[in-house]
């Protein structure tokens, strides 16, 4: 978020406030990516101007957030989908120690 403009923080802020607050979050907005390890998308538009966030769900009401990128092509980078599912897992393991 620190790296975003004023307006790009704000409609980041709402993307994300519509996934906490809505029962049915529109696919448009956030959706699971097919061949991962359960990973999700969060889609923030602006102007052209394409964010992704990634993350996963722990339990039913709580998605966990790794990371956020500029999306330049129509794929998501596998690199940042391996990256989420690496953080997934540290995630998951920290939270078994505990």
């Amino acid at each position: 978020m620190d790296s975003l403009n004023a307006k790009e923080a704000q409609k980041v802020t709402w993307v994300l406030r519509l996934v906490e607050e809505l029962p049915r979050v529109p696919s448009q907005y956030f959706k699971k990516l097919a061949n991962t390890d359960d990973i999700w998308e969060v889609r923030v538009i602006l102007s052209g101007n394409i964010i992704r966030i990634l993350g996963f769900w722990d339990g039913p009401n709580l998605v966990v957030l790794t990371h956020g990128f500029h999306k330049k092509t129509q794929k998501t980078p596998l690199q940042a989908i391996k990256l989420a599912e690496a953080r997934k897992r540290d995630y998951l393991q920290r939270r078994c120690k505990k």
